[in-house]
């Protein structure tokens, strides 16, 4: 009887020792197969990224298109949607992990964007983007305050269409009584110089690379030449990644093979205005469009 004691107790160690080693083994593969897997696979390099470049605006200016072409180079991912994190109240209140969880899975050495337009007329948006990261990069697409104007008023008369809403023609809302009606909203966005002097107050000149909106749809390629400096980014972007596409009247992209045009939405033909309304209002964007060009120490040929 105590020969059987003995004898389980031995096989039972024995079984011990065994899963010990077991264990050990086990363990040691589970370490090897993580040391082996790739560093832009694994959790811990994978992450959502707060973006190191905001497309701060304009509105109607071309951002979405600014936005595309910079997504053509390996070392940017884009945030798919506007977020409008720092411009409306309620978003901001959902906090700094809401707004990184809006963002694209990226790679160490890549470079996250994200763009709203609604940024760069909103009072509170730059303090807060300064407050989260005031080494940031932004970007800002202008085109002629004027046509910019007709184009926002085009998107909301389409959107209002759509809705069975009911409108205002645009010349009512612009002029009043043979004069610029100042109050209108369109028109207010078009002011540059007084949005970009709060940006100025928080971010120094070098920090806001100014993009030529008409000159990036004419002819893309040297405009985002000059983003990829901008950006400490390698140039990857080539003049073969855009062609002309004739039926849509602008350029479309093209990468491994892929073309990618602009929505429907873009390009959209003008809401009617009068030739006289819009010389009217090209005269009286005159003095804020040349306090702009001294603002950013570039000329555009705007009306």
């Amino acid at each position: 009887m105590l020969w059987t004691l003995l004898l389980a107790l031995i096989l039972l160690l024995l079984l011990q020792a065994q899963l010990l080693v077991c264990l050990h083994e086990l363990r040691a593969s589970l370490t090897s197969v993580t040391s082996a897997t790739p560093s832009g696979t694994s959790n811990a390099s994978t992450l959502q990224r707060l973006p190191g470049a905001i497309i701060i605006g304009v509105r109607k200016g071309g951002t979405r298109a600014l936005l595309e072409m910079l997504n053509l180079h390996p070392d940017v991912e884009v945030a798919k949607t506007e977020i409008h994190y720092f411009n409306l109240d309620e978003n901001f209140r959902k906090g700094l992990d809401w707004y990184r969880a809006q963002m694209p899975i990226t790679l160490p050495g890549q470079l996250t964007v994200e763009k709203t337009p609604g940024y760069f007329t909103a009072p509170a948006a730059p303090r807060r983007i300064w407050a989260t990261n005031p080494a940031v990069k932004l970007l800002l697409i202008v085109r002629d305050p004027a046509e910019r104007l007709v184009s926002d008023y085009t998107q909301v008369l389409h959107n209002r269409i759509q809705q069975n809403k009911p409108y205002q023609p645009l010349e009512e809302m612009l002029v009043s009584q043979g004069h610029i009606n100042t109050k209108y909203k369109a028109l207010q966005r078009s002011f540059y110089y007084q949005h970009l002097a709060r940006w100025l107050e928080l971010f120094p000149r070098e920090q806001i690379h100014i993009v030529d909106g008409e000159a990036l749809i004419q002819n893309p390629f040297p405009e985002l030449q000059k983003a990829e400096k901008f950006l400490e980014l390698p140039p990857r972007i080539k003049p073969d990644n855009f062609y002309f596409n004739v039926t849509k009247g602008f350029y479309c992209m093209l990468s491994a093979g892929h073309d990618k045009c602009l929505d429907e939405s873009k390009g959209r033909p003008h809401a009617p205005l009068s030739n006289e309304a819009f010389q009217k209002l090209c005269r009286y964007l005159r003095v804020p469009n040349q306090i702009f060009f001294k603002m950013v120490g570039q000329r555009f040929d705007w009306c």
